[in-house]
């Protein structure tokens, strides 16, 4: 059953999350409902035994009555009610006492449990949802400031290019050329000014800069410091004072913690350390740090200002720039370059600070990047581990509203035999209840979506993408890998193959698909091989079988489309909702096979390659039906999703029944796309030797011989076609002669109509007596032009006059008739073959063999397939 961890998804997560936690809430309503109802039962039945109690004293202050008469039977029957009054006050009062101690009071304290169960779990996603999304803006703002950079790099490029082409053309009098050079400063250094800043563990924007900078120059004391030979220092506060204002005003728990947040304002350039060579920020009172100018204009406070008080002979203000540290005047004295403004970075052109700017830019987008997807990572883990939490919880809450309504009419039954009936019906009630029932019909009418992730991954500017695997697009992928298929299906496939052996039985063969492996595991081997290259099979061996089957799912699901795209998958709903093709499995898969391949090259070949590993695995451990539909329903998210889920497409089963039919009808499905791929590619009317190369070749050995022996059955059993060549012709060439073997198959059987209607074939194909083509592999050592042939004999081996292909024959009868064939080629190579047939196409001239000149039609008058004839010899 499709559980929480599966079914609350959706694509900013608030979504499903929001209708989880309503009903979740809702939830905690009905408990309170319940309990209100055991809690008032509980009071009334306490108030009408007190009620049924107050007979008694009433009747017996009243004087004059049945006291004064001792032996009348209707004082008996008298004293007999007024014990039945007693006996059922007595009875309502342990009614009302099992109700509270058996239902109010344990089930009140559970529900407050529960509650707070909940509340935590809500609490701890926001907060990480809050850190994702704030994150994920910080990851836009650097990626426009990256692009921004990369443009201004090129515009400046451009510039240079188009700037002073021709300076011999310019007029060196030319005002122009005597103007002063000026100094124009980017604009991108007032962005920069703009981005946050990180201090600590947290990023700041610069409105919250301003107000945290503000309150610590209002807080922390600020003085002055005397500097042997430098003179004294405004705006200085010691280490240790700031040390204490940031452990109480920003959070700072240990002293290691709040001098790394002085480290970071030192590196943000708000602090310097004066009198002491370098820029460590220390706790310690004997440490001295001026506040910067930055840091007064950031806030807007004015800027204590006073000459320098020094021996020396040069003199400045505190805010002159060749003023400084010990550091940075030891720096200036022994640097032999000239930095008047003590830049950083001096003697740089504009177009070395920009690219050194784009680089700066692109690793801190990177960065940002890769810690979003680590939280983002973070957060699905946790969020399936709520899930979960919360699915148990809810069927525990279910559970105990059952157990509630059994103890409430079971504290009832056991008092009152008189309330049998009403009983009854309450134990009725419970019964009816079904938690996994219940708790199915929340996922049924609630679910928002599966679990699909939503990959942010590295926008490249110049659209590379050899530094990630997981989130590409698979073509992309390929296209990188220069693989028809990813390397890491291929990879992760073939690692699998390889262990198979290694595990006990089949079920437990069966069972790694089907596991429930943490996220977080399969997150940690996807850091592992998230790399864009290829995996090393060292790095599969750390994991566990069923891990490394979770990461070929977790890629899957994180591809920006499915891999049978999202594109047809209307196509594929209309194929499974139509009549006709629930009814015929010939018109389902001839559809299947027209959708398939609009699919590109890439996810053609990868889904062939998926295909063949489970129908595989399927029938090599004997798969009962039970698995295939567990295996399907397992893998149906992986390979055809919806473009956005809906609660249309939640409930729909026609990604599950593509599945299964991929794996009932592998061979028609695939080897007609794989057919109809060999002929797109291949160039018509081209010659043999280049079409021959085109085609791909089949490396499946297993059957050759079978197919081998079956062909040449077939080829024995079949009377031979007559010559196509006009009767009118005149110029008549007698038959040649050639030893008992010919060198061609001859097609006996009538094409069929897909056969009329292609003129190229992928590969020889024969039918055999039960009409299963075979398919012969491809040889490429014989001469393709021949015309001649025995018609003496039936033929023992054959080669394909097709352009497409060569059909080398078996080795024991090469070796028998080398000497025979050789002769025969030697004859057959002065008559080259003449090309007939105007379609440009590789079927256009067959050719074919015949005893006489019969037309080639069937006694049926059905045209038949040729492939071989006598041409008339050359004048």
């Amino acid at each position: 059953m499709v559980g929480f961890a599966d079914s609350f998804w959706s694509g900013d997560y608030v979504g499903g999350l929001g209708v989880l936690f309503g009903k979740l809430q809702q939830g905690i309503i009905e408990n309170q409902q319940v309990l209100t109802i055991a809690r008032m039962r509980a009071e009334a039945e306490e108030m009408y035994s007190r009620k049924l109690g107050d007979i008694i004293p009433t009747t017996d202050r009243m004087t004059g009555g049945f006291a004064r008469d001792d032996g009348a039977s209707l004082k008996k029957a008298y004293e007999g009610v007024r014990g039945e009054m007693e006996a059922a006050a007595k009875s309502h009062k342990n009614i009302a006492s099992n109700i509270s101690e058996l239902v109010v009071v344990p089930f009140s304290r559970w529900c407050e449990a529960h509650e707070g169960r909940v509340q935590n779990s809500q609490d701890d996603l926001q907060a990480r949802l809050k850190a994702h999304d704030k994150q994920a803006d910080y990851v836009r703002k650097l990626r426009s400031a990256y692009f921004n950079k990369c443009r201004q790099l090129e515009d400046l490029e451009e510039e240079n290019k188009l700037a002073f082409q021709d300076p011999e053309k310019q007029d060196a009098s030319s005002p122009r050329s005597l103007q002063t050079p000026t100094i124009k400063l980017s604009e991108a250094q007032d962005a920069e000014d703009n981005e946050p800043l990180e201090i600590g563990d947290v990023t700041y924007d610069q409105e919250q800069v301003k107000k945290i900078l503000t309150h610590m120059l209002s807080t922390i004391k600020l003085g002055e410091a005397k500097v042997p030979i430098l003179g004294v220092y405004q705006n200085v506060s010691t280490g240790a004072d700031i040390t204490e204002y940031l452990q109480k005003h920003m959070g700072a728990t240990s002293v290691s913690y709040a001098e790394r947040i002085g480290q970071d304002l030192v590196a943000h350039g708000l602090l310097r350390l004066i009198g002491n060579v370098g820029s460590t920020f220390a706790n310690s009172s004997k440490m001295n740090y001026q506040w910067r100018p930055k840091a007064f204009k950031i806030t807007g406070i004015p800027e204590k200002k006073k000459a320098l008080d020094r021996t020396g002979s040069s003199s400045g203000s505190i805010d002159s720039p060749t003023v400084g540290s010990m550091g940075d005047i030891l720096s200036n004295t022994l640097s032999s370059q000239w930095n008047p403004l003590n830049n950083q970075h001096p003697n740089e052109t504009p177009g070395d600070r920009l690219r050194r700017e784009s680089m700066e830019a692109d690793e801190r987008y990177k960065a940002s990047v890769r810690r979003l997807d680590a939280l983002r990572c973070q957060l699905e883990e946790k969020m399936i581990d709520h899930f979960k939490f919360m699915e148990r919880c809810e069927l525990d809450r279910l559970k105990a509203i059952k157990a509630v309504i059994l103890d409430f009419s079971g504290a009832i039954s056991n008092a009152i035999p008189s309330l049998q009936s009403t009983v009854d019906n309450m134990m009725l009630y419970q019964e009816t209840v079904q938690p996994l029932g219940d708790l199915r019909y929340l996922l049924e009418n609630y679910r928002t979506g599966a679990f699909v992730p939503r990959v942010v991954v590295y926008d490249n500017y110049y659209n590379h993408v050899d530094q990630q695997t997981f989130g590409v697009d698979l073509e992309a992928r390929a296209r990188a890998d220069r693989k028809r298929v990813p390397i890491i299906i291929t990879t992760i496939l073939t690692f699998l193959d390889q262990h198979y052996p290694d595990l006990e039985g089949d079920e437990a063969r069966r069972d790694i698909w089907l596991v429930d492996v943490p996220l977080a595991a399969t997150h940690h081997l996807r850091n592992a091989i998230n790399t864009g290259k290829a995996i090393p099979h060292e790095v599969l061996e750390q994991y566990e079988i069923p891990i490394v089957a979770s990461a070929l799912k977790l890629y899957l699901l994180e591809l920006p489309d499915s891999l049978v795209s999202s594109q047809v998958y209307e196509i594929i709903k209309t194929i499974y909702s139509s009549a006709d093709s629930s009814a015929s499995a010939e018109t389902r898969i001839s559809v299947l096979q027209n959708t398939l391949g609009q699919l590109r090259l890439a996810n053609i070949a990868s889904l062939d390659a998926i295909t063949t590993h489970f129908t595989r695995l399927i029938e090599l451990t004997s798969a009962e039906e039970a698995y295939v539909s567990a295996l399907a329903t397992n893998l149906s998210p992986c390979i055809l999703r919806p473009r956005t889920d809906n609660s249309l497409t939640i409930h729909e089963k026609h990604a599950y029944r593509l599945i299964r039919d991929l794996f009932a009808h592998k061979e028609a499905i695939f080897g007609e796309l794989k057919r109809a791929s060999a002929l797109s590619h291949t160039p018509s009317g081209g010659n043999a030797s280049n079409s021959a190369r085109m085609r791909a070749i089949s490396t499946d050995e297993s059957n050759r011989r079978a197919n081998m022996e079956a062909r040449n059955r077939a080829i024995v059993s079949k009377s031979r076609n007559s010559s196509p060549a006009p009767h009118a012709r005149s110029h008549r060439r007698d038959r040649s002669v050639d030893p008992p073997t010919t060198r061609f198959p001859i097609h006996t059987s009538p094409p069929t109509g897909e056969s009329r209607r292609g003129a190229v074939r992928a590969s020889l194909e024969v039918p055999p007596e039960n009409g299963s083509p075979v398919t012969i592999k491809t040889s490429s050592t014989v001469p393709e032009h021949s015309s001649t042939v025995s018609d003496n004999t039936p033929p023992s081996t054959g080669y394909a006059a097709d352009s497409h292909s060569v059909t080398p024959a078996p080795s024991e009868e090469i070796n028998g008739n080398y000497a025979a064939k050789r002769e025969s080629l030697t004859r057959a190579s002065r008559f080259p073959a003449r090309k007939t047939g105007g379609q440009g196409s590789l079927g256009a001239n067959p050719l074919s063999v015949g005893t006489n000149q019969r037309d080639s039609v069937g006694s049926d008058g059905e045209q038949r397939g040729v492939q071989l004839s006598d041409k008339p010899m050359e004048d």
